[in-house]
């Protein structure tokens, strides 16, 4: 039995890698210094061992082999030790291609949003098929309780990122999976710490495209110009694109202006109705994308639409965290402002006129940097009241955006101000949504206590 090390063990890519080499029995031990549920729920209940923080003893000298996660970087003491010793060490994504993914016909899904939920979606798809699908999301699946298995059956699902691999290898991760079928949900610039410009992120597309076999299957939203450029690059697989045009192979038809009910149509053919509990047109388009991907495998659609009416998504994704007062709570992982802004867009769909007020922490590299500075105020329209965590240590500056959002608009200096405030704004009735790419403290479930407590 060999013995892996996890650098950076509690990210959900890096959680899911664990979550398979136990699976495959090997013994797992990790390090991290951001901890946080999910994930670490997930570890936890995995019975693996977490070291907190990386020092140049976090990994024993008997260790097999090292997975690096991408968060790492020269200068980190465990790295360095590492490097040091002569240990052999891999990325996450070359372990995944090596361990996992021969043998396997693997569907891939890219693209700047809705990569975790549409590749829960696809996985529950294959599952209510009967097919039993591997796994790794980048998220705890609701519906499955973990964020990656092995599956017993022929496919396996996997969130390919485009961010890079690891500081040894500048490639987006997804080039290593080679899928047999991929998903391209959307393009936009992102990622700002590590590609200067939309055609660097279109580039890496390209190479993702250049393994898909001819065999395969691309599907790819028909409605966006920057995906349309990365096929014009070269393209050798069969495409089928999807969207609300009707002249796509695929194309949605709302039924609920909300998003919760949507007619699938194929090549003009009605394929069948979706009432679901997911909100906005984006998750329209995910689960359009996800049903596309299942057909190209052979998934008779007629036999698991039906199943879409149980999903229930994944942890962090508008979650209802609970409701006080006639105030319901929402924890959401949405830190670009399209992601917000179509997250929001969905929630007013269905709460009509009710307030809703978003608490948020710019977290992401690309916030930090100040990329998206511009569009932040714009995709925040739909709220009524806004609240801002800015840490002090946070190069980041929020007034121009505070000045420029439509709403209520407040930056506090840490969570117990950011709690204070909102319990001064919160009134019967609102919808109070938290966003944020990482713990955010724990500040959802400390506010729907302070409520409870109230």
């Amino acid at each position: 039995m060999s013995t892996i090390h996890i650098l950076g063990i509690a990210g959900t890519f890096m959680g899911g890698v664990a979550a398979l080499a136990r699976e495959l029995g090997q013994t797992v031990r990790g390090s991290d210094q951001a901890i946080y549920p999910p994930m670490s729920t997930q570890l936890e209940q995995l019975g693996i061992a977490l070291d907190p923080g990386y020092r140049a003893d976090s990994v024993a000298a008997d260790c097999d082999a090292v997975i690096v996660g991408n968060a790492l970087s020269r200068g980190n003491p465990a790295v360095e030790a590492v490097l040091d010793a002569g240990q052999r060490y891999i990325s996450g994504a070359q372990w995944l291609s090596e361990q996992v993914l021969p043998g396997r016909d693997t569907l891939a899904v890219a693209g700047t949003h809705g990569k975790t939920t549409t590749t829960t979606i696809l996985t529950w798809l294959l599952q209510a098929a009967g097919r039993e699908p591997g796994f790794l999301i980048g998220g705890v699946a609701e519906d499955f309780g973990v964020s990656a298995r092995l599956g017993q059956g022929r496919e396996f699902v996997v969130e390919a990122d485009e961010y890079d691999t690891a500081f040894f290898d500048k490639r987006s991760k997804f080039v290593h999976y080679r899928p047999l079928v991929a998903i391209l949900n959307n393009l936009e610039y992102d990622h700002a710490d590590i590609f200067p410009d939309v055609a660097a992120i279109q580039r890496q597309f390209h190479h993702l495209i250049r393994t898909v076999p001819a065999r395969g299957r691309l599907i790819v939203n028909g409605e966006d110009a920057y995906l349309a450029e990365v096929l014009a690059m070269g393209c050798w697989t069969p495409v089928e694109r999807f969207g609300f045009d009707p002249g796509l192979e695929w194309h949605a038809e709302l039924v609920s202006a909300d998003g919760s009910a949507f007619v699938v149509h194929h090549r003009g053919a009605r394929v069948g109705e979706v009432r679901w509990s997911l909100l906005g047109r984006h998750n329209v388009l995910n689960g359009l994308a996800a049903l596309a991907a299942a057909h190209a495998v052979g998934v008779d659609l007629a036999t698991v639409i039906p199943a879409l009416a149980g999903f229930r998504s994944v942890k962090r994704r508008m979650e209802v965290i609970g409701q006080a007062h006639d105030i319901t709570i929402y924890d959401d992982f949405a830190h670009h402002p399209t992601a917000i802004h179509t997250t929001l867009q969905g929630l007013r769909a269905k709460v009509g006129d009710a307030r809703i007020v978003v608490a948020m922490e710019p977290r992401s590299n690309s916030m930090r940097l100040g990329a998206h500075a511009q569009a932040l105020a714009p995709s925040l329209a739909l709220a009524d009241a806004v609240v801002f965590l800015h840490r002090p240590e946070l190069a980041w500056d929020a007034a121009g955006v505070i000045a420029a959002v439509r709403g209520d608009a407040h930056a506090v200096p840490d969570t117990d101000a950011l709690l204070a405030r909102l319990g001064g704004i919160a009134q019967p009735g609102d919808h109070v949504v938290f966003m944020s790419n990482g713990g955010f403290d724990g500040a959802p479930r400390r506010f729907l206590a302070q409520l409870q407590a109230s």
